[in-house]
């Protein structure tokens, strides 16, 4: 167990629910085959704690609650508890219960998720990264517009904590349009998504402090927020893509009080789920209740690749002075990674604390990226980048996941309506270690360890929409080739040289 997150309970009831859950979408094994009871409650709990549906560290009812809730003896339970601890999916102490594990020397995700060096390309196909190039010609065009722009700005000091005004006035003016009435003085420009996160974490999630997160969620944020030592509590997500399961939600935020949430409504990382309009406004009631800071990352917001697919309002929506509701956007999905200008939506006071607090680590966003983007909000190039962003994604998605049935139709996955991201259930097999094998192979692609909290969703892989065609196709076929790898134990002939791996 970690010292660094939250021991969680779950109930009865609730494992009881889960069990029959992932009983009925799975379908029933071949006649005579069936294994004993116990057996199957044991792999039906190892299989919930490596899919991340119960958090690691989770304290599991007592055996005579848990057998009066799946109408099963005592002795079948007690008998699949002890197989359990056998595997080291659970530990057990005298006097004080049973708590969920993850055996020792469990496979560990392969390297960090940076981009490959340009010279890798030819090589290696980079399923590491959810981003997209740059969409011409609106990238060359906002930079012009920008250096046409600077020359105010460059006889001033250049530097602009809250970011620049008419830059904050923009994306004010953006939130206004679409229905959440915002001020500039709501708006601090920072580096990157990630930079509107770590300001939040440093303001609110001092070291020690609960953060629940969704589990699975996205990796970058979970390192950033163990890293200031922040204790993080998983919150499972609703089945499928049908966003959060909003009963563990109340639990969490009733039982651990966590002083901040960090949640993806729209196309969410890793999964691409798309939490609903009601999910979204008793989340923010749930928020508010427990004093919860709630910060709604918007990153892949705009990234609808289905056009009737008709989305919910905004987080904010439920709180538009913002108080309770963070909200974080970025340039970096919607318009290009390379462009690193992010913000934080929130109420005047919090703008203030947080600009107060960022100028210790960071005196501001660059100045000429951040007219780019001006330039990109004002005279519409935003919007029609955003076509040809949505266009390429659309494509890409559909041509992998075309790739995929054909050459790995054992995995498992449910296509989302947009963002970035498909999470593949990888047949039973360890994602780690095809993550290891395709490296070899010439595919790189992240385990799903790396998107949960201490060793959860073994089982899967998080596939971006950023190649499409014969790459695509190539991608799966050197990924269906790992598998069987890992599926025979054979060994895997390096032809790639690992050093190409950053």
């Amino acid at each position: 167990m970690t010292t660094a997150q939250w021991t969680s309970a779950v109930g009865a009831a609730q494992l009881a629910r889960l069990l029959r859950s992932q009983s009925e979408a799975r379908s029933e094994p071949p006649a005579g085959r069936k294994p004993p009871a116990y057996r199957a409650l044991a792999d039906g709990v190892r299989l919930l704690v490596l899919e991340g549906r119960i958090p690691v560290a989770a304290r599991l009812p007592a055996e005579r609650e848990l057998a009066a809730a799946l109408r099963l003896s005592r002795t079948t339970v007690a008998s699949a508890y002890e197989a359990l601890r056998g595997e080291g999916f659970l530990e057990s102490r005298r006097g004080a219960g049973s708590w969920t594990a993850v055996p020792a020397g469990s496979p560990l995700p392969t390297r960090g998720l940076d981009p490959l060096p340009p010279d890798a390309a030819e090589s290696m196909i980079d399923l590491g990264c959810a981003a997209l190039p740059g969409p011409e010609p609106w990238l060359g065009r906002a930079f012009q517009g920008a250096l046409e722009a600077l020359p105010p700005y460059a006889r001033t000091h250049g530097d602009f904590p809250a970011g620049l005004p008419d830059l904050r006035q923009a994306i004010a003016d953006r939130y206004t349009a679409r229905g959440i009435a915002t001020m500039p003085e709501q708006i601090m420009v920072t580096t990157g998504a990630m930079g509107a996160v770590a300001a939040i974490c440093h303001l609110f999630a001092a070291r020690g402090e609960r953060v629940a997160v969704e589990s699975p969620s996205y990796a970058n944020v979970l390192q950033l927020m163990r890293e200031a030592g922040a204790r993080l509590v998983p919150v499972a997500m609703g089945d499928g893509l049908a966003g959060w399961d909003m009963p563990a939600w109340r639990q969490v935020l009733r039982d651990a009080a966590p002083r901040m949430a960090y949640v993806m409504a729209d196309f969410h990382n890793p999964t691409g789920a798309l939490a609903d309009e009601e999910q979204r406004r008793a989340l923010v009631a749930a928020a508010r209740a427990a004093g919860t800071v709630l910060v709604a990352d918007e990153t892949m917001s705009e990234l609808r690749l289905d056009p009737e697919v008709e989305l919910p309002r905004p987080v904010s929506a439920f709180d538009p002075a913002g108080s309770t509701v963070l909200t974080v956007g970025s340039a970096s999905k919607a318009f290009w990674a390379g462009l690193r200008i992010g913000w934080v939506r929130a109420a005047p006071d919090v703008i203030r604390s947080l600009v107060a607090a960022r100028v210790y680590a960071d005196l501001g966003s660059p100045v000429l990226e951040q007219l780019a983007v001006t330039w990109l909000l004002r005279d519409g190039g935003w919007d029609a980048a955003g076509d040809i962003r949505r266009a390429q994604a659309r494509e890409n998605r559909d041509a992998l996941t075309a790739a995929l049935r054909l050459h790995l139709p054992a995995w498992e996955f449910t296509v989302p309506h947009g963002g970035l991201t498909l999470w593949a259930r990888t047949g039973g097999l360890s994602g780690s270690r095809i993550a290891e094998a395709g490296e070899r192979l010439g595919v790189r692609v992240p385990s799903g360890p790396r998107f949960g909290v201490d060793g959860a969703f073994e089982g899967f892989v998080r596939l971006p929409f950023t190649v499409g065609g014969p790459l695509a196709e190539t991608a799966a076929a050197r990924l269906a080739a790992a598998a069987n790898l890992v599926a025979t134990g054979a060994p895997v002939a390096a032809d790639t040289p690992r050093s190409l791996v950053a």
